[in-house]
């Protein structure tokens, strides 16, 4: 069974429906559609079908030469119609899901790890997509520790 399916710039009704019927996370990369100049993927159909969606950037030299997660957001937010919660629980704990460790990282609990940023000032975290070309991150912490 796979645990995620990605890209799905041309997925429809019929696969959506689809992936209702499991537990199949569906992963959006909205970076690659901008770089290929392709159409973006209809995150605003599958997540009114009620299925979680993932974020991701597959960074790599052919499709999407980005690792930038503010971009990512921004361009979920502007051209997916997701709201900058929706974008920023599809980049951390639906994407954790979609690796199979939410139970591990992706939120902030006890007993999870503790991986996170802690931003520069900002009005509300809806700016981190806002704005796009400044990185945001004042510090990271990954398992605990500041780096």
């Amino acid at each position: 069974k796979a645990i995620s399916v990605d890209h799905l710039e041309a997925v429809g009704e019929e696969e959506i429906n689809a992936l209702k019927s499991g537990s199949t996370i569906p992963t959006l990369l909205p970076g690659a559609a901008f770089f290929l100049g392709i159409g973006y993927q209809p995150a605003r159909k599958i997540i009114d079908a009620g299925l979680p969606v993932c974020l991701a950037t597959d960074y790599n030299p052919g499709s999407c030469p980005s690792g930038n997660i503010p971009l990512l957001l921004t361009l979920a937010c502007t051209q997916l119609k997701m709201t900058p919660e929706e974008a920023i629980n599809a980049v951390t704990i639906n994407g954790a899901a979609a690796l199979e460790m939410a139970d591990q990282m992706g939120s902030i609990a006890v007993g999870k790890k503790a991986n996170l940023i802690i931003t520069k000032e900002m009005p509300s975290f809806s700016y981190i997509p806002y704005d796009f070309g400044n990185n945001p991150v004042e510090k990271m912490i990954l398992s605990g520790h500041i780096v």
